[in-house]
Parts: C-alpha cells; sequence; structure tokens
C-alpha cells in the first residue's frame, strides 16, 4: 500500500516548471545564443503585438454572471460578483485592467494568478493579481493545493509580510494554460525560445549592421609586408569606423579595400525575419493582419480571418477563463444555479447590411422580437404594449399536411353545384 501512495504522491505534486531541473523547457539562452526571458521577449515587437491583441480581446469582452431559469437564463447585476467581474475587481483597477493583466500573464508564463479577497462570510470582495514568476504551487501534509508567494515588494497591499506567504487554494484564482500535469502550466515563450530567440539574434544583427553604416566588413590587403599590422587596423577603424563609415577612404601604398562579408540579399535576412514574424504569430495563433502584416490579406479573406480569431483562438481562452472563474468564485451552493459567461456576439456580427438581412430573417420567421434584436444593436427597448416583445411570422406558412386543402375543397364545391 506505501508504494503506491508514494507513486500518487510523485505523480500527482504540481512543479514549479520555471525552477525545476527535471524540464528543459524554462526561460535561458537559446540555441542562437540569445538570451530569452519574460522582459527579452516582450522587447520583440511580435511577441508584444500578440500579447496585446489577445489580452484585449479578452479585457474587451463583456462578463456577466448569470442565473439559471425555466426559460433559459437571465443576468444577475444584484449578484456580488457582477460588480467584480464587470467593472472593477479592487479599489485600485478597473475590470479591462485586471483581465488585461491576467491574461497577458496567462501568455507569457503559462499561468495567472489572484488573490482572492473574502469577507468574514467567505463572500467575494476583491480580486487582486499575482505575479506569476513569485508563484509556486505546491502540496501541504494532507495533500491539499497551496500557493507560495514571495512577496519582496509592496505590489499587492492585502499582504503585510515580506518573504514567502503561503496560500490556500480558497483564496487564489488560478488560470492554468497548457500544461503536462493539468495543474501547471508552461511558458509558451519558454516552450518557443528557440524560435523567438532566432528573432532576436535578427534584431540584433540589423541593428549592427545599420550601426555601422549598413557597410560591410573587409580586409586591407598591402603589396608588401606591413611591420604593424595593429596600428593600421586601429587607424582605419578610427578613421572609417562606426559613424564615419562613410567618408571618402584614402588609400596609400598600394593597399586595396576587399569587403568580405555576406550580403543581406544573399544571407536573406529579410525573408528569415519575415518567417519569424510568421513563426510566433503561429505560436499564439494570432492571424498575421492582427499584428500588421497585410502581405497575404485581401479584402474578402479579412472578415473571415476576423471570425476564425474569435472561433478558434478566442474561445478557447474563454473557456478555459470561465471555468476557472466558476471553479473559484462561485459556492459550492452555487455552482448548480449561477454561471459566468463572456458576450462575444460584438466581435461575430458581420457588416450592417449582413446583419440587417439576418434581423429581417429573423423577425419575419417569429424566432426575434424586435426588443431581441435592438438589444443586440445596444438600442432601447420598444416598450411592451407598442408591440416591441411581439414574435410575429408570416401569414401564408402553414403545416405540410394542409397544403392544397383549400383547393381541393373547392374542387368539392365545384362538383355539388354541377350536380
Amino acid at each position: 500500500m506505501s508504494i503506491f501512495k508514494g507513486l500518487f504522491k510523485s505523480r500527482d505534486k504540481p512543479t514549479n516548471s520555471y525552477d525545476s531541473p527535471s524540464y528543459s523547457y524554462f526561460f535561458g539562452r537559446s540555441n542562437s545564443g540569445k538570451r530569452v526571458s519574460d522582459r527579452t521577449a516582450m522587447q520583440h515587437t511580435v511577441v508584444y503585438a500578440c500579447v496585446r491583441v489577445l489580452s484585449e480581446a479578452i479585457a474587451q469582452l463583456p462578463l456577466h454572471v448569470y442565473k439559471y431559469t425555466n426559460n433559459g437564463k437571465e443576468r444577475v447585476p444584484m449578484h456580488p460578483l457582477y460588480f467584480l467581474l464587470h467593472d472593477q475587481p479592487n479599489p485600485e483597477m478597473t475590470s479591462f485592467i485586471f483581465r488585461e493583466t491576467l491574461m497577458s500573464h496567462l501568455l507569457i508564463y503559462g499561468n495567472s494568478y489572484a488573490q482572492i479577497i473574502r469577507n468574514g462570510r467567505g463572500e467575494v470582495i476583491g480580486l487582486y493579481p499575482l505575479m506569476p514568476d513569485k508563484v509556486k504551487v505546491d502540496r501541504d501534509e494532507r495533500n491539499r493545493l497551496i500557493y507560495i508567494y514571495s512577496r519582496y515588494d509592496e505590489a499587492n497591499p492585502n499582504l503585510k509580510q515580506q518573504g514567502d506567504i503561503i496560500l490556500t487554494a480558497e483564496n487564489v484564482l488560478h488560470i492554468p494554460g497548457l500544461g503536462f500535469d493539468g495543474l501547471v502550466g508552461y511558458s509558451p515563450i519558454a516552450l518557443a525560445k528557440n524560435a523567438i530567440g532566432i528573432s532576436l539574434a535578427c534584431e540584433e544583427y540589423g541593428s549592427a549592421f545599420f550601426a555601422n553604416g549598413a557597410s560591410p566588413s573587409g580586409v586591407l590587403e598591402h603589396p608588401g609586408v606591413i611591420k604593424n599590422p595593429e596600428r593600421v587596423r586601429d587607424a582605419w577603424q578610427r578613421a572609417y569606423g562606426g559613424n564615419n563609415n562613410h567618408r571618402t577612404a584614402i588609400l596609400e601604398e598600394g593597399m586595396k579595400y576587399t569587403p568580405i562579408s555576406i550580403p543581406n540579399n544573399e544571407a536573406q535576412f529579410l525573408e528569415t525575419r519575415k518567417f519569424q514574424v510568421e513563426e510566433i504569430a503561429r505560436l499564439y495563433r494570432v492571424p498575421l493582419h492582427m499584428i500588421g502584416d497585410l502581405e497575404h490579406a485581401t479584402f474578402s479573406n479579412i472578415e473571415q480571418q476576423s471570425l476564425e480569431f474569435v472561433k478558434y483562438t478566442l474561445d478557447p481562452w474563454l473557456v478555459r477563463w470561465e471555468q476557472s472563474l466558476q471553479k473559484a468564485l462561485l459556492s459550492d451552493s452555487e455552482k448548480g444555479q449561477y454561471f459566468i459567461k463572456f458576450n462575444v456576439e460584438g466581435l461575430l456580427r458581420g457588416d450592417y447590411a449582413s446583419r440587417m438581412s439576418g434581423y429581417a430573417t429573423a423577425r419575419q420567421n417569429g424566432w426575434m422580437s424586435a426588443n431581441d434584436i435592438r438589444e443586440l444593436e445596444d438600442m432601447n427597448r420598444i416598450p411592451a404594449e407598442l408591440g416591441g416583445d411581439l414574435y410575429l411570422c408570416n401569414g401564408s406558412f402553414t403545416q405540410l399536411q394542409d397544403a392544397g386543402a383549400f383547393a381541393n375543397k373547392n374542387s368539392e364545391e365545384s362538383e355539388e353545384t354541377a350536380e
């Protein structure tokens, strides 16, 4: 029995993927020689653009608390969580800033954490972000999940002491990304550090190349023997290197300058940079036109790509958010009655003409009322006494079994008249 107990604990215990030596996926030096970390990666424009697109998309969506009803669902603005999630999770930040921060943590570190502040009755009254690189997930002596937060600054006003602080699972909102144990997510940047490292190396090479005036290095050839070649090289570098590289060179004693660097077009410098843009966008599944690359975009496919972005990129993140919020914030008695959901209808709407055509079809066929349509368009409701809640249907519709009944009736009446 002790053998199985040991196996269960070793398998089930989460580890911090950045500190554990048993994992090879961590921040650090890439194969290109560039060191990739959360800070250096965010200095890359493509990584920053992808993180910003996804973070702002999650932050701008309406987030509501709903209650199950006999007729489906209804929004419950009076629920204590509604104000925290929709407007202000704590006195220091808005809901947009809070969700943007947590989503950026999720995209950079693979995990996002927030401290849950509860009152004496156990109700949630505040949410404060925690830095993921300072959180370690572990288990206590009773095999329960705990979060060890290393606090050495004044970022969170609710934590008074410094050093390692133990937070129970009930007091932490944890949204994990893709991971191998289902408890701790792994950083996308750490997993793709070689791809990002190549791009950073290209940027450094380009910066150094243009800092040298876009002039390649070369060799000074002398027909004779130079007694002090170091002095000649240093004199050349002082006169024509760096910011002086466009000055007119004067060669004496039959000296000849021969460039030896590979031209950028032969090294496919621009092609490499373009490919790395696609590589990083592929990491986050972000369409290229959303980060400013319109090379493959057309007027006919951008709208479809935008819809695919919502369906295949945002939706998985939204489900991850919704289920984590419900798991951490709703009490056991509330989980069967309430749920938390993002509203993505605004992102899925087509152009004005397409929307009006769809509304007309829904209105004529009776599954939408005038007020249903006006709510989707953010318009005020029509009073019920004026017919705003009526569901209407085209009067020419009839049941299939009654098709032709009128014609048969007229035929029978004609036969009776003839007799």
